[in-house]
């Protein structure tokens, strides 16, 4: 029996709403799921109610097995959650939840994991990655003892939300329970004020585009707040396990003076939060000169939202109520007054928000103490505190390898060992020496080669900067690695230059693009394609690993990518022919990667060349998006567009962008759109050699589909493949896609939530291999066009099979033009 999915999702929202009436009346969220996953009857756990996941409205299920297994009474501890984690999902492949949002705002999503020891899962040796939107939110799930619970805050700008789950390599991902919150409106300021490590402000920082990670939420005076307690349903530990003197302080507690406002109200933090506080205990000395600090651990190389939580329970009978405010011994607020604020009176909550710049250190400190006031007595309060990391430059809230405390120990550790022997000791230094002078003679080498490639140019406006970019290979290591550039190791030949398969001394395999000295553009997509590449690293993103710019290459290395390019899976090669389901798949990847490109960054990156062959496919016939070379930084949010001389590849280009020369990241959206009808029909984009009415694909699938005659332009290996309603949603989606105005045209993020319903349409019929092999009896490769492993670029004539290209473009635009 089939289940609406909205009428479901819309119960499901009720009863979590009304449970969480008894809880408070402050703050009713829109949108409220609350998920006991693997579970087959919904459970009571905090005076809420967590539903089911036993069917599949919020599932897309994709993995070759999804698990419900329950644990043994005896295994769970105890708590407010204990109930969830009876029992818990299992995913041995990719998999997914989704959740229609109905308020686009910033929602919590709460992550419960207890990793219990099931008689077929052990799950603390379970590896993986979870992610949403463009967010990579756990990149290696790493198992603790006892219960935990991961909490980010996401601005979602779509009406779907979409939970993946994505299991390492032979192991697999797992969670207990999960829930979805809109948020007040006020909780997440739109922008704070930064705080540099020298401690000078630096002006407001935009918090629109980023998502957050609670990394602490402390309550001062000593005491707990359960959840049950807010209205937000956070959790606020004490503070007593985080003061750095504890002999320095008081607790005092005084909740019924608190006065909630119109501008703080119990969203902010709870009455049990300002009602309870940690104050100075400086005795009756006006002299002393005591600072109270909490210490915090935190991930180095992140930036971090600090709040500050101030009412005044105790000292109101005193006319000024005086002190500094610093973070990591930088001051944040100095001869901050209580009693001065504007909206001051006795009970009355205020916060304050900060961010903290990148820093290398491990540790968080924050400090309240004496004013720099002359008559200022030495008193000083605080209620509460709280830490969000925010995402970094990736999209990801992992810990870079360089400024990790772990591996920092590991090498210590190392050196400890290794220095445990005297003339062990002295033979290190004997090597230590020669490596830093052939590093220096090397550097000096990079440097020199750097300044004759920039002079001999002429139009490099500054020296890569190995710090920004990664890695610098040296030529002599690309020769090893491609065979002296081998041209039986050639895969690609593009307008760029030839790209090569290689493996390094390391093992790793390798794609290596080596461009020519002589194109100008050759040399300006070069420059953009590593400055892109750096930016950002994302699994539906083909990897940079390294460049070389040595004897006036350009070469740039990437991940290699096992099964080419999705052109070649389509009709350019003889692979076998993918199911539908692999090629939704391979649509909701690609999708993936310009999503995140266009969300992922305060600004839009514009791809600027989307095709089939700039779609690559690893060994499981993973989408990653490749070739940056014609990306372009998107518009300002004052902006509508870009103005900028038409790039990208015939058959593709957005003509809106072609006739007024205006890129925006629609213009990304609609070669997609040409690239969904090419994955659902098989065929070239444009093939001269059909009748005039097919040559090009997209006119002839947009008329198909007026007329109602939509089965003509399936490829007919597809046949008896795809269920009717997923094929409607597919071309739906992709006829929006390609509408004339870019205006009209979907977001990338509205696209990807349709694909991912059409392959929930689809269901688990046609289901591929990893590798994509289908049983259907139809496989066997395209081979009309004759087409080598290839890869052609903006000026090519692959797909015209040796027809003019100016010709035929020159008779489209005349055609464009008419009928405008």
């Amino acid at each position: 029996m089939m289940v609406n999915v909205r009428s479901f999702e819309l119960l499901l929202w009720l009863s979590s709403v009304l449970c969480l009436v008894s809880v408070s009346t402050a703050f009713d969220p829109v949108d409220n799921y609350l998920i006991d996953c693997g579970s087959f009857t919904n459970t009571s756990a905090g005076n809420r109610v967590f539903a089911a996941d036993h069917t599949s409205t919020f599932t897309n299920l994709s993995s070759p097995q999804n698990i419900s297994i329950n644990a043994s009474l005896n295994s769970i501890s105890s708590g407010n959650y204990s109930r969830l984690y009876h029992t818990a999902r299992i995913f041995t492949g990719p998999s997914n939840y989704s959740f229609s949002i109905k308020k686009q705002a910033r929602h919590f999503i709460r992550l419960h994991f207890f990793p219990f020891v099931h008689e077929t899962y052990n799950m603390s040796t379970a590896k993986f990655s979870v992610s949403s939107q463009s967010f990579t939110l756990i990149k290696d799930y790493q198992s603790q003892e006892g219960s935990s619970v991961k909490e980010y805050s996401l601005n979602i700008a779509s009406d779907r939300l979409v939970l993946s789950f994505t299991p390492f390599a032979n192991s697999f991902a797992f969670i207990n329970a999960l829930e979805v919150i809109s948020l007040p409106d006020e909780l997440i300021p739109q922008s704070a004020k930064t705080i540099d490590p020298q401690g000078s402000s630096t002006g407001n920082q935009s918090l629109q585009r980023q998502a957050l990670e609670t990394v602490a939420r402390v309550n001062m005076g000593g005491k707990d707040v359960p959840p049950q307690n807010d209205v937000l349903w956070r959790r606020w530990v004490s503070d007593d396990a985080y003061l750095k003197h504890s002999n320095l302080v008081m607790f005092v507690s005084n909740t019924s003076i608190v006065n909630f406002t119109d501008s703080v109200t119990e969203n902010i933090a709870p009455r049990d939060v300002y009602g309870t506080a940690t104050i100075v205990n400086s005795g009756s000395d006006p002299n002393s000169n005591v600072n109270v600090t909490w210490n915090f651990d935190v991930d180095p190389g992140f930036e971090f939202l600090v709040r500050f939580h101030f009412c005044d329970i105790y000292f109101n009978n005193i006319s000024s109520l005086a002190f500094n405010v610093y973070i990591n011994s930088r001051s944040a607020q100095l001869d901050f007054d209580l009693h001065k604020l504007p909206s001051y009176a006795a009970g009355n909550p205020y916060y304050m928000d900060f961010i903290t710049r990148e820093s290398d250190n491990p540790k968080l400190h924050v400090s309240i103490g004496r004013s720099t006031l002359v008559d200022a007595f030495p008193n000083a309060i605080l209620n509460g505190l709280e830490i969000m990391k925010i995402n970094n430059s990736r999209g990801d809230f992992d810990v870079a390898e360089s400024t990790s405390p772990k591996s920092s120990k590991t090498r210590v550790g190392l050196i400890v060992g290794v220095a445990s022997g005297s003339c062990i000791s002295v033979g290190l230094a004997l090597v230590l020496v020669l490596l830093c002078r052939r590093r220096n003679r090397l550097a000096r080498g990079h440097l020199k080669a750097d300044e004759q490639f920039a002079v001999k140019e002429g139009h490099i406006s500054a020296i890569f900067s190995s710090s920004k970019i990664g890695y610098r290979f040296p030529f002599v290591a690309i020769q090893e690695a491609t065979d002296n550039f081998s041209e039986s190791l050639v895969i690609g030949i593009g307008g760029f230059g030839k790209v090569y398969r290689g493996v390094l001394r390391d093992e790793t395999k390798v794609a290596v693009k080596r461009g020519g000295t002589q194109s100008h553009q050759g040399l300006a997509e070069f420059r953009t394609e590593i400055e892109m590449l750096s930016q950002f690293r994302h699994r539906h993103l083909v990897s940079l690993i390294g460049y070389c710019d040595e004897r006036n290459e350009m070469i740039i290395i990437y991940e290699y990518m096992e099964n080419g390019t999705l052109k070649d899976h389509l009709y350019a090669s003889n692979f076998p022919s993918l199911s539908w389901r692999k090629r939704l798949e391979i649509c909701i990847g690609a999708a993936r990667g310009l999503h995140y490109l266009h969300t992922g960054s305060t600004k839009a990156i514009i791809h600027r060349d989307v095709k089939s062959a700039n779609i690559l496919l690893d060994e499981n016939l993973m989408a990653k998006v490749a070739d940056f070379g014609l990306s372009k930084i998107g518009p300002d949010l004052d902006q509508t567009h870009v103005s900028t001389a038409v790039k990208g590849s015939f058959g593709y280009l957005d003509p809106e962008y072609l006739t007024k020369q205006q890129l925006t990241e629609k213009s990304d959206v609609y070669s997609f759109g040409v690239v969904m009808f090419e994955i659902l029909c098989g065929r070239p984009v444009i093939d001269p050699s059909l009748p005039r009415e097919k040559v090009n694909l997209v006119e002839w699938a947009m008329k198909c589909q007026e007329t109602g005659q939509l089965e003509d332009i399936v490829d007919p290996t597809l046949t008896g493949q795809i269920k009717p309603d997923s094929l409607n949603k597919f071309v739906e989606i992709a006829e929006k896609c390609l509408a004339q105005c870019g205006i009209d045209r979907p977001s990338m993020g509205d696209v990807l939530w349709n694909l991912e319903y059409a392959l929930q349409l689809q269901g688990d019929e046609g289901k591929s291999s990893p590798k994509g092999e289908t049983s259907s009896p139809n496989n066997h490769s395209h081979s009309q066009t004759g087409l080598s492993n290839t890869e052609f670029s903006t000026a090519s004539v692959g797909d015209l099979a040796g027809v003019s290209m100016s010709k035929v473009f020159a008779q489209m635009v005349r055609e464009e033009m008419r009928e405008m």
